[in-house]
């Protein structure tokens, strides 16, 4: 049997990279892609069959495209399109250059990319499209609204899309994470010193503390699982028969999930506010 193939982006660390590695040991054939061409060089160093991808890169996007179905024979199973960063800071601070940066990786990167593998997947009759959003696609907390905004209209486009896609084989799944083990923290520190103007800003105070839990070594948030975690759920919407539209990972995720319709918005609100 040949084995399924799957494109992969944002590789170079954490999620991306554990998911690739956990699939390439079952018998997926696994494309790894990263952004930078040191990083694609370790990935392949490390056994995998990596390609440079930029999200950020119509051109980068399609070229990947073409060189993985050149290698697959024009066929292609399954896409995660899991790259993507936090852009910290009150929604009133970032600026539009910040927000704009922030949806053209977490959204519109993606987006594209599916496009451009959909009619292959058409053609086939079959696929997989996952999409890696978070607990703040539907649950909001402060200092997040950039990050907040794309994965909110993340889950939006791919409820949409998989109404539309009903029929044809191919399924759209939201893979919905909560603290996981990666660099997510240190990506997200370097975007808010280099886009917030931290020391003109009403929420100076607030800032500081913020500051301090994204410099934290090791866990800054409870109930923080290893990356192995989203490989199970990712797994699990890759082989099921019928898969789910949502895969919650760790604890927090599942109870925001609940809170969110058991709770009346005050409630919630008041709730999310302490989590932030």
């Amino acid at each position: 049997m040949t084995a399924k193939s799957i494109l992969i982006t944002g590789c170079s660390s954490g999620i991306g990279l554990v998911v690739a590695q956990g699939l390439a040991a079952k018998g997926w054939r696994v494309f790894a892609s990263a952004r930078k061409a040191e990083d694609v060089s370790r990935l392949q160093q490390l056994g995998l069959e990596a390609l440079p991808l930029d999200v950020d890169d119509s051109t980068s996007i399609h070229a990947a495209v073409a060189e993985v179905l050149r290698r697959t024979g024009g066929t292609l199973d399954a896409l995660f399109n899991n790259a993507g960063y936090g852009q910290p800071g009150a929604a009133e601070d970032v600026p539009r250059h910040a927000m704009r940066a922030q949806f053209e990786t977490n959204l519109f990167g993606a987006w594209e990319l599916m496009n451009a593998v959909l009619p292959v997947m058409r053609r086939q009759g079959h696929g997989r499209v996952l999409f890696n959003s978070s607990v703040l696609g539907f649950a909001a907390m402060k200092y997040r609204g950039a990050y907040n905004a794309s994965k909110y209209a993340m889950e939006g486009l791919c409820d949409t899309l998989r109404l539309e896609l009903a029929g044809s084989g191919i399924h759209v799944c939201l893979i919905e994470p909560g603290p996981i083990e990666s660099r997510f923290r240190s990506n997200a520190l370097a975007r808010f010193l280099a886009n917030i103007d931290i020391a003109h800003s009403a929420h100076r105070a607030s800032y500081e503390k913020q500051l301090l839990r994204l410099k934290k070594e090791g866990h800054a948030a409870p109930f923080t699982l290893p990356a192995t975690a989203v490989l199970a759920k990712v797994e699990r919407a890759l082989l099921a028969a019928r898969p789910a539209a949502r895969y919650r990972v760790t604890f927090p995720t599942h109870l925001f999930w609940w809170l969110k319709r058991l709770l009346p918005t005050r409630w919630l609100d008041a709730v999310l506010g302490r989590a932030a």
